[in-house]
């Protein structure tokens, strides 16, 4: 999930409830204005909606989007912030004027279905063939496929190979949670600062928090457990020894992204989206997988959103043969190609993803987390909401205890309300 793009999921129940206007998109043209084709065929006007806001109008994304329509059709794209379309889309819907494409970050997709907003792979056409199981999952629900995923990005343990040279650290070593704590000593007792990350209040700190909660064998059914404590209380220790700034507790992905890149600190967790300015840096940097607590890769979750097909009620046959040949240009062949490297993806197909690498080393150390990375609700669906809102409160608990082992317990046995 990029800066730009990252949306609180906590938010999703109020979004429900309250409404914003989406500028240019209160409605969508309806099938049969206009020249439309016969039914089963596309029309001649395609409407897209996506929350890619900085994507301006004439950008590489809207180009491409707009490339991909039909012979003889024209493609509207609209963008807003995710939390905006989510509400557009569910009054689009109510009052039948849906447009034929929308792009929703992965984790709403639960309450996206839930609310009986989209239309399944399946009824609308939208092949899921070659997808990979793992980016796949958010999007199925009761064991039924909604749309299909960009890709995904993925976090990672960047570090500053200047710092961890002089402090006498090979990034090589860190696989684990023992020897990640090992090397922040030895940056620390040389002179340099620790690590930043996230650890806001919300989704993206959450989001941020999750490879060290799944690392450490903890389950999102039970955020009290041993598992899930030993993970709160190996942040909130780097708060207490210093390795970690006390401006964490607000640092947003961002922020986090900036103060790596003063050269003060020796790592950063963080996203696949900051690779590229990683390698602009006016310092040497790399970047590892997450370490899991006693060794090997820890899941990280996916990011990334999925095009789907909105319920229509009228010439729905129309509008979701425009969506499924829409949504397969932009997953498909070269194409695909050109949707990851333009969004800052890893591909959700792996023969595209392979080509990925091939043509830009840059994404080479992202994969083997891309390719383990976990979906926040393909376990709990909906329910991940709640539950996700649960362990903010926690994250805050344990990094305020500032390594105080009753603070982070209690932190996490109030927080599930137990």
């Amino acid at each position: 999930m990029s800066p730009t793009t990252f949306h609180r999921i906590a938010a999703i129940g109020a979004v429900l409830a309250t409404g914003a206007a989406l500028t240019a998109c209160s409605s969508s043209p309806a099938p049969g204005e206009d020249g439309s084709a016969s039914e089963g065929s596309t029309t001649s006007k395609i409407t897209f909606w996506d929350p890619y806001p900085q994507h301006k109008e004439g950008s590489a994304w809207d180009e491409h989007v707009k490339e991909c329509a039909p012979d003889g059709a024209t493609i509207t794209r609209t963008s807003a912030p995710q939390t905006d379309l989510f509400n557009q889309l569910t009054s689009a819907v109510k009052e039948g004027n849906a447009p034929d494409i929308v792009v929703l970050d992965n984790p709403m997709m639960p309450s996206a279905v839930g609310a009986k907003l989209l239309a399944t792979a399946e009824q609308a056409g939208i092949s899921t063939d070659d997808v990979d199981e793992n980016l796949l999952g958010p999007g199925v629900v009761d064991d039924v496929a909604y749309g299909v995923p960009f890709g995904s990005n993925a976090l990672g343990l960047y570090y500053n190979a200047d710092v961890l040279a002089a402090a006498g650290v090979d990034p090589a070593s860190i696989t684990d949670w023992d020897s990640l704590n090992a090397a922040l000593a030895k940056v620390v007792a040389a002179g340099s600062k620790g690590i930043t990350f996230s650890g806001v209040a919300g989704e993206e700190g959450v989001f941020q928090f999750l490879p060290w909660f799944w690392g450490a064998g903890a389950d999102l059914e039970d955020i009290s457990s041993e598992n899930a404590v030993s993970a709160g209380q190996l942040i909130s220790d780097w708060v207490g020894e210093g390795y970690a700034p006390k401006s964490v507790t607000t640092d947003n992905q961002s922020a986090a992204w900036d103060l790596f890149l003063t050269g003060e600190y020796g790592f950063a967790v963080n996203g696949s989206w900051f690779a590229a300015a990683a390698s602009d840096a006016d310092f040497a940097t790399g970047v590892v997988p997450i370490p899991a607590r006693d060794g090997g890769v820890a899941p990280v979750p996916t990011g990334g959103e999925f095009a789907v097909a909105p319920i229509q009620d009228d010439d729905a046959s129309d509008h979701y043969a425009n969506a499924a040949a829409v949504i397969d240009c932009l997953t498909s062949g070269d194409a695909a190609m050109k949707t990851a490297e333009t969004l800052g993806y890893l591909s959700a197909k792996p023969d595209v993803r392979a080509q990925q690498v091939a043509e830009n080393p840059l994404w080479g150390p992202w994969v083997s987390s891309v390719e383990g990375a976990e979906g926040r609700t393909t376990d709990l669906g909906g329910a991940y909401v709640d539950v996700s809102a649960s362990l903010s409160e926690a994250i805050q608990g344990a990094l305020n205890a500032a390594g105080d082992p009753a603070g982070v317990k209690a932190a996490f046995e109030n927080a599930s309300g137990y």
